[in-house]
């Protein structure tokens, strides 16, 4: 089996280099992607993303529909507020930190949809990944935002 992963590994990256594509990155256990997907919109712009399988993503889809506020915040994301703090039983460390992460932060309890780099620090929880490119979340301001669970 080791053999055979460092095959893929080595062609994976051998891809890359030709291409310029770079390979989806690797799920851990804890962010398994769900059928559960989100519709969020705001300033015009709706966008979704597929929610992973952990509890915090479970308890933030048992909320929806939701009526917030999203507001940019430092250079690399926005956020929103919830109405209250989420099950934190998703917290797993990770090290393949992605622009079009949503995550869940623990110090405010708030929403962080990240639209730039950024570094796990021990305080987010990986909701899900955006479906598509990163542009809605680029629009600057403060905005009502409607999220809701896609069936």
């Amino acid at each position: 089996m080791t053999g055979l992963i460092n095959r893929r590994a080595v062609l994976t990256t051998a891809l890359t280099a030709l291409t310029g594509v770079i390979a989806p990155r690797r799920l851990l256990a804890q962010d398994r992607e769900t059928p559960m997907r989100i519709r969020c919109t705001f300033a015009d712009q709706d966008f979704t993303y597929r929610l992973f399988d952990n509890p915090t993503a479970r308890d933030l889809a048992s909320l929806l529909p939701l009526d917030l506020s999203i507001e940019d915040f430092s250079t690399n994301e926005k956020l929103a507020h919830l109405p209250r703090r989420l099950d934190e039983g998703g917290l797993a460390d990770y090290d393949d930190e992605a622009p079009g992460d949503l995550c869940y932060f623990r110090g405010w309890g708030n929403l962080a949809f990240f639209h730039d780099d950024y570094r796990y620090r021990g305080d987010l929880i990986r909701l899900g990944r955006i479906e598509g490119p990163v542009a809605p979340l680029l629009v600057r301001g403060t905005y009502p935002l409607r999220i809701e669970l896609i069936h």
